[in-house]
């Protein structure tokens, strides 16, 4: 059964796992360094691309007006700057073969009825 998410841990255990020659520490240190480089680049304004993978970039999101739910008021809605990420052709391809694989795969109560 898939998992509905990837935490961080699970990231440096994959990493850990696929490479025996890396430590837990230096798995950890490894994601932490790449993830904290991705964020700091993101915050001086750069854009990230990993070929194959896809682009980090900042949005622009300029101010608004929106409501507060309750009340209906009308409340100003700063302009803010937002991480965004596209994925790239390898990465859309590889995703939807592969979750189409998943897809035509029998479920265990599926194969249990046949």
């Amino acid at each position: 059964m898939p998992q509905d998410s990837m935490t961080r841990s699970d990231l440096v255990e994959e990493l850990a796992a696929r490479f025996g020659q890396l430590t837990h520490k230096d798995a950890e240190f490894a994601v932490k360094t790449i993830l904290d480089a991705v964020g700091e680049a993101l915050v001086k304004g750069h854009r990230i691309e990993i070929r194959g993978f896809g682009s980090f970039s900042v949005n622009h999101r300029p101010p608004r007006m929106g409501r507060n739910p309750r009340s209906g008021e009308a409340v100003a809605i700063p302009e803010k700057r937002v991480p965004h990420f596209k994925p790239g052709k390898a990465l859309r391809e590889a995703v939807d073969q592969r979750t189409q694989a998943l897809d035509v795969q029998p479920s265990p109560a599926q194969r249990s009825a046949l």
